[in-house]
Formats: C-alpha cells, structure tokens, sequence
C-alpha cells in the first residue's frame, strides 16, 4: 500500500511577525513555529512520521512566503528512499517567495537505499526582490554500515524557475558515473547550497560572497572536492563530493551561516534541532 502525504504551509507578515500556516492531508505535519532570531524569521519543523518512502509513495509540499516574511524550515532527520517494488518514489516541493520575502528551505539529507527508485524535486518561484537559501544532501547507500547503493536509480531536479535547472539522473550500475574521476570518483554523498535571487545579484556581494565560502573550504577536510561559483547573476552555488555525509553538511552548515551574515546581515543562528 503507498502513501499520498500533502502539505499547504504559507508564511505571511503580520505587524513585525512572520506567521506559518499550514494544512495537511496524510502523514505530513508542521511542528510549532519558533522564534529564536525575534518575531521577523519563523522557524518550522518538518515531521514525514512513517519516515521513509517505497514505491508508489508521493510527499507534495506546497510551500508560500508573502511580502515581508521570512521562514525557515528543516527536518528532524533523513529522508529515506528505501528499496522500491511499486514504481517510484517522490518527495516534491513547490514554493514561492513574494517580493522581500525570504526562504531557508534546509532538509536533512535524502538517502537513496539499495535497490530505491526515487524521485527528489524542487521547483522555487522568485519574485524580482525575494531571496532564498536550500541546499540538497544526497547520500547513496549507507557505507559505514556496510550496505551500498549497487542497484536502483536516484532523480534529482532542483529548479528557480526561468533562471536555473539542475537534473540527473544516478543509476547505480553506472560504474563510470559513480566511479570515475569525471563523475563521483567513488564519493558517496553529494551536496550542494544554493543562494538564488529573484533579480540579479550585485557583482559586489557576489564576490565577497564567494570569497567567504572559499575561507570555508580551504579549512574543511574536503578542500579538494568543493567549489564554489555563480553560475548566472541571480545564483550562487557551492557543491561538495564527500564519502560520508557529515563533513559535508558540516561545510555547508558554514558556508551557509557566512552567506547569511554577508547577503542578509544576519547570524548564523541554527535551528533548535540541529543541536540535539
């Protein structure tokens, strides 16, 4: 039997406060909004409780941000692709940002089991004056604990729309893909964050930008698997191979705390959850 899960969860701005709303149908919920940086930037958890998919399942979240707002949502811990029988599996997000509206949309990663067949989508709508940050963490197969990703397919598309598209396609029999030093050299966590703009960036913040997130790499473990560029006016990207997933997100956590500093003039405050 597979799971249909849908989320609706908007962000408004009321007085000086960022308020999330939400509604659901099927195993997806919203936990309490909390507010660790002051009432402007609303942070939410996002609770998948069967906490995997199979074939067939399908997790749609629909996600707004209104003028003003600012919201921040993660995850408890990893989504998990488990080995699929029934066709294929999709986690799927939509979300738009309205004009000075913010968006940190910063899940766990995704882990891709022996033998998945998944689908990880990500499709956000800008308007010329909105800002947002994400980053995607996939992990194939569970290495430390002896079960590698050796069968089944992993789609990844993320998207700002009319501006920037990232799709692939990872087959794990595809030796020369996951293998060889012009695909994943044998890593098995791949990661990427992303800043996008609704307009173009100014060449200025771009480069100081940049130059934050290469300190972060030149003093990570991963410097030679890590880079950081723009590749279009309205995005910033850095990316990371790793063979496990916690020094990647650990390099990501602190290229994202620096371009929030830099871009928003904001700390690097990390949701409650992330230090349990």
């Amino acid at each position: 039997m597979s799971w249909t899960a849908s989320l609706q969860l908007d962000y408004t701005r009321e007085s000086d406060r960022s308020v999330a709303r939400y509604l659901h149908q099927g195993p997806l919920r919203i936990l309490q909004s909390l507010y660790p940086e002051g009432d402007a930037i609303c942070h939410n958890v996002l609770v998948h409780p069967p906490s995997g998919l199979v074939g067939g399942d399908v997790l749609d979240m629909q996600v707004s941000v209104g003028t003003g707002a600012h919201g921040l949502v993660t995850t408890p811990g990893a989504t998990r692709f488990y080995r699929s029988e029934a066709g294929l599996a999709t986690q799927q997000v939509h979300a738009k940002v309205a004009s000075g509206g913010r968006l940190e949309w910063l899940p766990l990663e995704a882990i891709a089991y022996n033998q998945c067949d998944a689908l990880n989508r990500a499709v956000f709508d800008l308007a010329p004056d909105a800002e947002m940050m994400t980053w995607d963490i996939t992990a194939l197969g569970l290495p430390a604990a002896d079960l590698p990703f050796q069968q089944g397919q992993f789609r990844q598309h993320i998207e700002v729309s009319g501006v920037w598209l990232e799709r692939g396609t990872l087959n794990a029999e595809d030796t020369r893909l996951m293998n060889s030093p012009l695909g994943l050299a044998g890593q098995r966590c791949m990661a990427s964050l992303v800043f996008a703009s609704g307009s173009a960036l100014a060449a200025e913040r771009t480069e100081r930008a940049l130059a934050h997130a290469r300190e972060c790499i030149e003093g990570s473990a991963l410097r030679l698997s890590a880079g950081a560029t723009s590749p279009h006016p309205q995005i910033m990207v850095l990316r990371v191979l790793s063979p496990v997933t916690e020094p990647a997100v650990q390099l990501l956590r602190e290229v994202w705390a620096a371009w929030r500093h830099e871009m928003w003039a904001l700390p690097g405050t990390l949701p409650r959850l992330w230090n349990l």
